[in-house]
């Protein structure tokens, strides 16, 4: 949580910027003066940029990070104002996550800011740096590789609110600690640094400028055959999720898809000519 009012954003300024080049799509949290905090236009706004992404063939990888100094220091501070008024109608979240129909969703409103970022076809990097605490630490979860800075600051921060995580966190979180280590980080709500994130599996590498790491990667990513890396993270996700008899079906399909497909053939023909491969987009 914070209250930094080190500077101020523009009220008129996204809360979320995107931009687009070179298949990678650099997404940024943009309430710099607020440590990225996430109210209700925050939400909307992570939830608008990751379906427009969704839909877009020209990506190919994309950038998370937060503007300023941090990544996201949580639920912003007036939600739990709110929360601690007796007036208050007992509430687990943003007042939009009772009223929105989910439709065909599995998720609740605020629990889709974070998994719309987990179910996107293509490899999502996040770079975090300073603190990534409650929704901020959900938040970096819902990507597939994280890059971080040693003296960067997680926390499972719920419990100091007497609350859960209810972004997706506690489905995520064991798949990357393991059952233990993730109820020991969410009944104490702990600060973990960077270092150690990286020892726990909560991050995946070390780095001084996260995001400048993150978009080397993102550039070697972005110059992969983009039909097989989507293929790749999708059957990479079933792994653990499905009977094993689904996980090999589904991987004899994509092979069986990807043989003899234009960019598989210009994967191979790159290769034997020495240059750079000319890929067509999804």
């Amino acid at each position: 949580m914070t209250d930094d009012t080190n500077g101020t954003t523009d009220p008129d300024a996204p809360r979320v910027t995107v931009s687009v080049e070179g298949g990678i799509a650099d997404v940024r949290l943009n309430r710099p003066d607020k440590l990225n905090a996430v109210d209700g236009a925050m939400f909307s706004a992570l939830v608008e940029a990751g379906a427009a992404l969704r839909d877009d063939p020209s990506v190919r990888v994309i950038v998370l990070s937060g503007e300023g100094r941090g990544f996201c220091a949580g639920l912003d501070l007036g939600s739990f104002q709110a929360m601690a008024d007796p007036e208050r109608p007992s509430r687990t979240r943003v007042d939009a996550d009772s009223v929105l129909d989910r439709g065909d969703r599995i998720t609740s409103f605020g629990q889709q800011a974070v998994y719309t970022w987990t179910e996107q076809p293509v490899p999502v990097i996040a770079a975090i740096h300073g603190p990534a605490l409650g929704a901020g630490f959900q938040l970096a979860l819902g990507a597939d590789i994280r890059f971080i800075a040693p003296d960067a600051k997680m926390s499972v921060l719920e419990i100091r609110w007497g609350l859960v995580p209810d972004m997706t966190g506690t489905q995520m979180l064991p798949r990357l600690v393991g059952l233990d280590v993730a109820k020991e980080l969410t009944f104490t709500g702990r600060m973990v640094s960077g270092t150690e994130c990286v020892e726990l599996g909560l991050a995946t590498h070390l780095a001084d400028d996260p995001r400048a790491a993150a978009m080397v990667l993102a550039e070697e990513i972005a110059g992969k055959s983009p039909h097989a890396i989507r293929g790749a993270k999708r059957l990479l996700s079933m792994a653990g999720q499905v009977p094993l008899a689904e996980g090999f079906a589904a991987e004899a399909e994509a092979m069986a898809a990807l043989i003899g497909s234009p960019n598989q053939v210009e994967s191979v023909k790159a290769w034997f000519e020495k240059r750079d491969p000319a890929y067509q987009d999804p």
